[in-house]
């Protein structure tokens, strides 16, 4: 039970009392149950068999800007919390590619920097590529899961057993994906997206243990 008397000695510095107490609330908030949302809860039971997490680029793993540099060289933002993101889930056993329509040296770089499995750029018919990584890999539809954010992606959308969105995405993308992720393209949707499917696997807290040191 807390000590209520921890503080009152006044002072500079922290007593042996507060420091206790400090480490006591740390240790009980690392072991309360994160608070999910009912419609992460609801989208557990899609995640449970994914294999293969495919990712649009612009407007997922970027916020949809594409900036012209010197030359008319086209450069992107991306996110480290997405990057160890995919890295976990990679290390879950999930691969992860991406499929996009537009072809960029930025994101060859991202794709090489994070072992991407499958990378398919250029891909006006989206349909086409992912239908290619099917057969490649021997996976089928429901072992598959993409997030994309606008028309271009709605092929892949209806036919993956996992369909997820950041909060940027157009309406008609968000009405029609199992989970809409709380945070926005290039700002920790990605990142969501793995964490719920590692959560799905039961595979979270044995991912994070190896920070908690």
């Amino acid at each position: 039970m807390p000590n209520n008397t921890c503080g009152l000695e006044g002072g500079a510095y922290p007593t042996d009392c507060e420091l206790t107490e400090a480490l006591r609330n740390r240790a009980m908030a690392r072991n309360r149950p994160l608070e999910r949302s009912e419609v992460w809860k609801a989208a557990l039971a899609q995640a449970r068999q994914v294999k293969l997490l495919l990712l649009d680029v612009d407007g997922v793993l970027t916020d949809g800007s594409i900036t012209y540099g010197a030359g008319g060289v086209e450069t992107k933002s991306f996110n480290t919390q997405d990057g160890l993101g995919i890295r976990l889930l990679q290390e879950s056993g999930v691969a992860v590619g991406v499929v996009t329509a537009r072809s960029s040296e930025a994101v060859e770089r991202r794709a090489k920097d994070l072992r991407l499995a499958h990378v398919f750029q250029g891909q006006g018919d989206k349909l086409t590529a992912f239908e290619a990584i099917l057969k490649q890999t021997g996976l089928r539809p429901p072992q598959t899961a993409y997030m994309g954010d606008d028309l271009i992606d709605l092929p892949i959308l209806n036919r993956v057993g996992f369909a997820a969105a950041p909060v940027n995405a157009v309406a008609e993308i968000c009405q029609r994906v199992h989970y809409v992720a709380e945070r926005s393209g290039g700002r920790g949707a990605v990142r969501e997206v793995c964490d719920l499917i590692l959560e799905a696997q039961g595979n979270l807290e044995r991912m994070r243990a190896q920070f908690d040191r």
